[in-house]
């Protein structure tokens, strides 16, 4: 998806050596709105087993600005990098759509416990699923794809960021997804 130069949109980031959440906060501060996916993880600090919220992905932030704010941003920002696709013998940043990421924020922002993230790889193994709108619920009109994700006895709806990254929702009761997308 290519946009024109004075459009706000969404950008898949990477922020090396895990300053995403450095990355936000100088965003910030350049008035730049941003999102980081989060997730509890248990870490160990001082011999102890304690569950914090962190990144949910190494290196991944969106930012939502027009290209040359972005390009301004990065002259103070020089590990912010864009993640980019092949399109025509070049590399071109990836820009997400406002839908898909709105579902996406929604869905991670839930803090929900059980979401489980998974990688553009890890995607790409999963195959195509039945489209799905979640009716009812904490999860109301979210779409995703119903599938069965390794790891997991039941289907799951997984929301995904197209190529980037794709959280699995929780075990969804039945009941709740009764439309179907074509």
């Amino acid at each position: 998806m290519t946009v024109a130069e004075n459009i706000i949109c969404w950008f898949a980031m990477s922020a090396p050596y895990q300053k995403e959440l450095e990355a936000q906060k100088l965003l910030d501060k350049a008035s730049v709105e941003s999102f980081v996916p989060m997730c509890y993880k248990v870490v160990m600090r001082n011999g102890k087993k304690l569950r914090a919220w962190l990144p949910a992905v190494s290196n991944l932030i969106f930012a939502r600005a027009t290209r040359p704010m972005i390009q301004d941003v990065k002259k103070y920002i020089p590990f912010l990098q864009y993640l980019t696709r092949p399109e025509g013998g070049r590399n071109i940043p990836i820009i997400v759509p406002d839908d898909q990421m709105n579902q996406f924020i929604a869905v991670c922002r839930s803090r929900e416990e059980k979401l489980t993230y998974l990688t553009s790889d890890e995607i790409n193994r999963l195959g195509k699923g039945t489209r799905v709108r979640i009716v009812g619920g904490v999860f109301d009109g979210v779409t995703g794809s119903f599938m069965r994700v390794k790891g997991c006895r039941r289907k799951r709806v997984v929301v995904q960021v197209q190529g980037i990254v794709a959280v699995v929702l929780a075990e969804v009761q039945p009941d709740l997804i009764v439309e179907v997308i074509d």
